[in-house]
């Protein structure tokens, strides 16, 4: 226990929240933390839009919310249909006898509604295509093949619904790209939808040798800024946590690299002190105001944990001074209250009763700091001297690191406060399931799951519930991809091709090296969009006026 540590064109009644089990390849259960110590550390959001070192993954960045290849789409059947084919469509569009009826109706949260006719002259084509198709490939008895087979008998051979169901499939491949013509260039990736039950088109044709059919389309939302070009004057106020210091982060280094070379010797004849390591079985309880009994804090409990003392900033407020004395064998009795800031939302403000027992308790025997130690504290150096130097310069890098992250997350979180959109379904869905699938890998990257528990996470009820109690963050982050996107179109800002070609063999070498499926075309595009938002936060840094305080 770690204790104290604070597409495609699909039909609509397809499941949508169905999450792809191939970002499930690397899944951990979160570890479990005791409330009691509580490390400080920045907040980020979900995403940054820095750009990634050449290590970084590309599964892990933003999706652009615009298409890169609007008008390749794909027709999958519909589950409740018996048809199991499925066919893509491309950019070209095939050639009909007659025109076809479009009728396009806008629908909340950048949604379009297209009602298409295909007229008679369509349909008969189609018809005449499949059944030449069938013919050049079905084994009729008494015929050679690619023979003329007389089209009854084929009709028998083939079966009249498999033609029918064919001939449907057949108008939608080639009707659909002249459907969407009027959206091509807005159309989200993989939003596009047939609402039409294929059923109801199948009857439709069968009845009236015409096909109509309804298609829904997410379109690219579009950026209102309130005020207008108001991220042309940010005034950003960058908190800095007072933990970010390099020179006392160094010197804590230090000490901890010097700690480690020491060795712990048991302590008899004495109480705790500041410098000691103990051995504690804690536990905790607290008084249920309803019932008005005692009731335990399991959270708060802990047998044979190891507190060095000199963490003691880092636990519950109180803490180590209740227990500054205690001997071994000794138990104490103090109560605490966990303050209103605590991690763990469920135990804020929770007045609690903590009893402490002291198994072993030991002192350190360090070694003396000098120049003798310092190849052991960090290789290569040869005196103390020079180790403290590259310790704080490791930090300054550090605190410099922090301080851009702060200032990008500051100017993220003041333009999506000034920008008005709507926000369509698919792509709140699509960013929110990268998210899931990046957290998943990260869980799956330290703790091996079995099929059960992969199979758990994995659940569209899963999926489901991670969107909703993430809707908000997730929103927002679409919000501040969209801002910078406006951003970088209306200042025509640039990066260069050398950075793209670069970034982008570094990122297929490191797919490589981890042995990952990767789309190229896909890569190159996630990168571009890394180095699209790169280039935006220069931009507004460089006109931003930016105050920093320490928080």
């Amino acid at each position: 226990m770690d204790l104290w540590v604070s597409s495609s064109t699909r039909f609509m009644n397809e499941n949508p929240s169905q999450p792809s089990h191939t970002f499930l390849r690397a899944t951990s259960a979160h570890s479990l933390r005791n409330p009691v110590f509580q490390f400080k550390h920045k907040h980020r959001p979900f995403s940054s839009l820095k750009l990634p070192s050449p290590s970084r993954q590309i599964h892990l960045l933003q999706p652009h919310p615009f298409p890169r290849n609007p008008g390749h789409f794909a027709i999958s059947a519909s589950p409740s249909s018996s048809s199991s084919s499925s066919v893509a469509l491309g950019n070209e569009k095939d050639r009909l006898p007659a025109d076809i009826e479009v009728k396009e109706t806008e629908e909340p949260n950048c949604r379009v509604r297209l009602s298409v006719g295909v007229p008679q002259a369509v349909c008969e084509d189609c018809y005449k295509r499949v059944i030449n198709e069938f013919m050049k490939q079905a084994k009729v008895p008494g015929f050679r093949p690619g023979k003329n087979v007389p089209e009854s008998i084929l009709l028998s051979h083939v079966g009249k619904k498999n033609v029918q169901k064919a001939t449907v499939e057949s108008i939608l491949k080639r009707t659909l790209p002249h459907a969407m013509a009027s959206v091509t260039g807005k159309a989200l990736r993989d939003s596009v939808r047939i609402v039409t039950k294929f059923s109801d088109m199948e009857q439709t044709y069968s009845s009236l040798n015409t096909l109509r059919y309804d298609v829904i389309v997410d379109v690219a939302p579009q950026v209102k800024w309130n005020p207008e070009n108001g991220y042309k004057n940010l005034k950003v106020v960058v908190e800095i946590d007072s933990d970010i210091d390099a020179q006392r982060a160094s010197e804590l280094e230090l000490r901890r690299r010097h700690k480690s070379l020491g060795l712990l010797r048991i302590v008899t004849d004495r109480g705790l002190q500041i410098g000691d390591v103990a051995v504690l079985d804690i536990s905790a309880t607290t008084i249920d105001q309803d019932e008005l009994n005692v009731v335990e804090l399991p959270s708060a409990e802990s047998k044979g944990f190891h507190f060095d003392t000199e963490d003691g900033d880092k636990v519950i407020p109180g803490f180590i001074d209740s227990i500054i004395g205690i001997r071994p064998g000794e138990t104490k009795s103090f109560p605490l209250v966990f303050p209103e800031s605590w991690k763990q939302e469920n135990l804020r403000g929770v007045h609690a009763q903590f009893t402490v027992e002291c198994k072993e308790l030991f002192y350190r025997d360090l070694p003396e700091l000098d120049d003798s130690l310092a190849v052991r504290l960090l290789p290569g150096c040869t005196t103390l001297k020079q180790v403290k130097e590259l310790l704080l310069q490791r930090y300054l890098e550090v605190e410099e690191t922090a301080r851009e992250q702060a200032t990008d997350n500051a100017i993220l979180d003041q333009l999506q406060k000034m920008v008005e959109v709507e926000i369509p379904q698919s792509l709140f869905e699509e960013q929110g399931r990268q998210f899931y699938g990046a957290k998943l890998l990260e869980i799956q990257a330290n703790v091996k799951l079995n099929e059960q528990q992969l199979a758990s996470l994995s659940s569209p009820k899963a999926v489901d519930e991670y969107l909703e109690s993430q809707k908000e963050n997730i929103l927002n982050v679409i919000k501040q991809n969209l801002a910078v996107g406006d951003i970088y179109k209306r200042e025509n800002l640039q990066f260069s091709t050398d950075d793209l070609v670069k970034e982008v063999e570094n990122s297929i070498a490191e797919f490589k090296r981890q042995k990952q499926e990767y789309d190229e075309e896909r890569v190159r595009e996630q990168v571009q969009e890394i180095l699209e938002g790169a280039k935006v936060l220069e931009w507004l840094r460089e006109h931003a006026e930016i105050q920093y305080i320490n928080r």
